[in-house]
């Protein structure tokens, strides 16, 4: 279908994980850091918990070996910072 719409496809077959690496290790981290840990009593409290934990959590203090085990938070005041010393 894909093709017969003049759509070319970012990502391999089926099972090749690679092509996708970094959604399936944030999609590993959330289900280890949070899905995993209980049971969730309706789908709204496990959709709240998740958005939560990505906007309250992931995004802004959790340390990313990707910026050198820094928060975003941290990594951006750096890159900020740096910058304005060369400006």
């Amino acid at each position: 279908m894909a093709r017969d719409l003049g759509v070319t496809l970012s990502v391999g077959r089926k099972g090749q994980c690679w092509d996708n690496a970094v959604a399936e290790s944030f999609f590993a981290t959330v289900k280890t850091e949070l899905i995993h840990r209980r049971a969730w009593p309706t789908r709204k409290a496990a959709t709240s918990a998740l958005f939560d934990y990505i906007e309250g959590w992931y995004n802004t203090r959790r340390r990313h070996s990707t910026l050198g085990y820094l928060s975003p938070t941290q990594y951006e005041s750096t890159i900020t910072a740096t910058a304005e010393q060369v400006a």
